[in-house]
């Protein structure tokens, strides 16, 4: 397998940035590739920080890093003081690239105070119970060219997945073959520190295909860069599509692309309907920061077709659906999801070492076509006088009424029925009333799942990915049924 000198060599005079200077990523690459290489001959290669803001310079970095063999943690420059004082202590790095350290150059990092590295201590042996869960820690002193990308984060503390060369670029070609490409030419607008970021540049990169990198915010005002979009592959997360969309000349712009990846958060029936509508060739994805992006993805011919579902597996990868007993469930039957991919992480960073599987918090099936489905999350199973109750079901019911610009469904504690159902959601039209959605809803769902508790906001409250933070959630409907009682 090729390393990422021996692509930097190979693209040294290609001008594959468009709307950048190709040639100063190479300069700025090669330059602190060497300075790293220099560090590491005379001691164990030095743990980076990489918050930088700018993308050349964040890409460069990144490159040189790898290639000197650096255990590198990729960090969004917009985490606040707080946050970034439990990476640091967490890291103890010896290197911290952005936050505005130096003038942007290589040297001894300090934030607050200053530390020295420190290496992994061992976990105590655990019951075999529990070794699924939680097995041995990965010790990064056995490793030296690890890729630590951040996992969570927007409602408890960050975790860095640790990935290699080999598993980012395992993705890679699972991604070209399940497409029958030879080069991927990425439209990027998502952030690089973040997997979903960072899969496209790796994609492009490794194939000799052409990136383009541009703020959300600018293709959202109308500033489109002049390219050929029917040679490009777009990625967005739904809130960033449903925004596109209101305005018309960018959804005309969004119909030319070869395909429109989606992924990053559930996207709810309307939005897929409205994309379908207007001849955008979308294709759902599934996949995570361990999985090092999507494992399985529904191809735009079969999303215009009208499939829903997550799409058929990458090569790269393989999925069974399981129940609670561990036991292999047959097509069409709900259950666990077990991933296996030769793009899975191997583990977290100081925590948790990942075996050859992946059991994730999402249940879904498989139906005979091989497509997954995802049906929601076991986390966020609702358990209301007995019932199960999977909250997808009644946030795609509500969405359909068209009374609700973005919903979510909780459990609220309660001491007749277990758990409450409750609504917290932003209505189209502010003057619409809680009974007349709950009329409209009467022949969708049965009487037990109509939420009986209704919040609205001015917004629901998401992460950059448009993933909800259920957590601020309960606390903000908690406080609400405590003002009522």
């Amino acid at each position: 397998m090729e390393r990422p000198l021996d692509y930097l060599k190979k693209h040294a005079h290609h001008d594959w940035l468009i709307g950048h200077h190709s040639l100063q990523f190479h300069k700025i690459a090669e330059e602190l590739y060497l300075e790293l290489t220099h560090l590491s001959a005379c001691e164990t290669p030095p743990k980076i920080i990489l918050a930088e803001r700018e993308p050349i310079k964040f890409l460069a970095s990144f490159i040189a890093a790898c290639a000197a063999h650096c255990p590198v943690f990729l960090c969004n420059p917009d985490w606040g003081k707080q946050e970034l004082q439990q990476v640091f202590d967490l890291v103890q790095p010896d290197i911290i690239w952005g936050l505005g350290t130096r003038d942007w150059g290589l040297g001894t990092g300090d934030w607050e105070e200053k530390t020295t590295p420190s290496h992994l201590s061992p976990t105590p042996p655990l019951p075999h119970s529990a070794r699924a869960k939680r097995p041995a820690t990965v010790n990064i002193t056995q490793h030296s060219s690890l890729i630590m990308i951040p996992t969570g984060g927007s409602s408890g503390e960050i975790k860095f997945a640790i990935h290699t060369w080999e598993t980012l670029m395992a993705s890679v070609q699972g991604f070209t073959e399940y497409f029958q490409l030879k080069q991927v030419n990425s439209f990027c607008v998502l952030p690089l520190y973040h997997v979903s970021g960072l899969m496209q540049f790796m994609r492009s990169f490794t194939t000799g295909g052409q990136l383009v990198i541009l703020p959300f915010k600018t293709l959202e005002s109308g500033q489109i860069l002049n390219i050929e979009q029917s040679k490009f592959f777009l990625s967005l997360v739904p809130t960033q599509l449903q925004r596109l969309l209101q305005n018309s000349e960018l959804t005309e712009w969004l119909t030319q692309f070869q395909t429109v990846l989606l992924g990053g958060a559930p996207a709810w029936n309307e939005l897929l309907e409205k994309a379908r509508f207007h001849c955008i060739r979308l294709a759902p994805t599934y996949g995570m920061t361990e999985t090092a992006s999507q494992i399985a993805t529904l191809k735009p011919d079969d999303f215009l077709k009208g499939q829903i579902s997550s799409g058929q597996i990458l090569p790269h990868a393989h999925v069974t659906i399981c129940n609670q007993q561990g036991e292999i469930l047959n097509s069409n039957q709900i259950g666990n999801i077990i991933i296996q991919a030769k793009s899975l992480a191997i583990g977290y960073y100081q925590t948790d070492k990942i075996q050859d599987y992946f059991q994730v918090d999402d249940l879904g099936f498989l139906d005979n076509q091989g497509y997954l489905n995802i049906v929601g999350r076991s986390s966020d199973k609702i358990i209301t006088g007995g019932e199960n109750i999977y909250p997808t079901e009644i946030e795609s019911a509500i969405l359909a009424t068209k009374t609700v610009a973005d919903i979510c469904i909780i459990g609220i504690p309660d001491k007749h029925w277990g758990q409450a159902l409750t609504a917290i959601y932003t209505p189209q039209n502010p003057n619409i009333s809680t009974l007349e959605i709950q009329i409209l809803l009467k022949d969708k769902l049965s009487k037990f799942k109509i939420p009986k508790h209704w919040i609205s906001l001015q917004s629901l409250p998401r992460n950059s990915q448009g993933k909800i933070n259920r957590q601020q959630l309960q606390q903000i409907a908690t406080k609400f049924l405590n003002n009522l009682s």
